[in-house]
């Protein structure tokens, strides 16, 4: 993990440190399964940690002392990606907008819903150049 990314996380409550960090194995542990992702560099974009590749949209991932009881997986909202999670998981995940997932802190996270999301977003562009 890059010092700057790591600094990043070391500076948010523990609580909602240990929910993004389960996101940011999440996300990694999809990258693995999906070679057409190619590397994911781990990176700050707005000042938290993000996820990018060359073959999907970048990952953002954050919390907020203006909702410190939730953190959040953000997506660039030029991407159709919320709506195509909406037809998926809109009973099963909180879809805010056209870019984010909110998720409570100290809630298990949906696993399943979440990989299908993050394997959604690591292959975007490349899903939305077979079109």
């Amino acid at each position: 993990m890059p010092a700057a990314v790591k600094a990043v996380y070391n500076r948010y409550p523990k609580p909602a440190r240990i929910q993004l960090l389960k996101l940011r194995d999440l996300v990694f542990e999809t990258a693995e399964t999906l070679p057409e992702t190619g590397p994911i560099t781990e990176t700050l974009k707005w000042g938290e940690p993000s996820y990018l590749n060359k073959a999907g949209t970048t990952i953002r991932l954050a919390w907020s002392d203006k909702r410190p009881d939730v953190v959040g997986l953000f997506v660039n909202c030029q991407t159709s990606l919320l709506d195509d999670w909406r037809e998926h998981y809109s009973e099963t995940l909180d879809l805010i907008g056209n870019r984010e997932i909110r998720l409570p802190l100290g809630a298990p996270l949906p696993l399943e819903p979440l990989r299908h999301c993050i394997a959604m977003a690591l292959t975007y562009k490349s899903r939305k150049d077979e079109k």
